[in-house]
C-alpha cells in the first residue's frame, strides 16, 4: 500500500450548546489548527473538513460509520467525559476495528497525574474502515493537551496504517 496523494480529514465538534448558538466552538478551531500544524511538518498534502454537531448519537454514528469510508483520519472533540450527554466514546468505540489504546491511556495517566479530572475522560483511538480516529475532549486546553502526544506518535502511526515501512536498522 501506499500513502493517500491527499489526506482527507474530518474533524468533528460534539456540542448542544455550540451547536445551538449558545456559544462559540473553540475546540474545534483548536483542533483544526493543531492538525494543520502537524502536517505541515510532515509535506503531505491534506485537506480538513469540520461539522459542528449536537450531542446526538444517531448523528455521531452515521458521520463517523460513512465518514470510515470516505477520510483518512476522523478527530472529534466533546462528548468523552462521564456525563449523560457525553455519548462519544460509547458511540464510536463499537465501530472500531482496531483499538489502539495505548496512546489514550498515556495522555489519561500523563496529564492526569497533573489534574486528576483527566482521568475521567473516556476517549477512545482505532482504526474503521480507512480511517485512523481519536475522540478527545471538548476543550481547547484538553485538545492542546492530546495533540501534543497523538502528534509525536502520529506519523508512525499513519505509516503503519497503510504498511509502509519505516523502521530503521540501529
Amino acid at each position: 500500500m501506499k500513502l493517500p496523494e491527499i489526506f482527507e480529514i474530518l474533524i468533528i465538534t460534539l456540542s448542544d450548546r455550540a451547536s445551538g448558538g449558545e456559544y462559540e466552538d473553540r475546540s474545534g478551531p483548536e483542533l483544526k489548527e493543531r492538525v494543520s500544524d502537524f502536517f505541515k511538518t510532515t509535506g503531505w498534502r491534506y485537506n480538513i473538513r469540520t461539522l459542528l454537531i449536537p450531542d446526538d448519537p444517531v448523528a455521531l454514528k452515521r458521520i463517523v460509520a460513512e465518514g470510515s469510508e470516505e477520510y483518512n483520519i476522523i478527530i472529534t472533540t466533546g462528548g468523552t467525559g462521564i456525563g449523560p450527554k457525553d455519548i462519544t466514546a460509547a458511540i464510536v468505540r463499537p465501530l472500531l476495528e482496531k483499538e489502539i489504546p495505548g496512546i489514550m491511556e498515556f495522555i489519561r495517566v500523563k496529564y492526569g497525574s497533573i489534574n486528576p479530572n483527566a482521568l475521567l475522560s473516556n476517549g477512545v483511538a482505532g482504526i474503521a474502515g480507512k480511517s485512523l480516529i481519536y475522540t478527545l475532549p471538548g476543550s481547547v486546553r484538553a485538545v492542546g493537551e492530546y495533540m501534543t502526544e497523538i502528534s509525536k506518535t502520529l506519523r508512525h502511526t499513519i505509516l503503519m496504517q497503510y504498511g509502509v515501512n519505516d523502521h530503521t536498522d540501529h
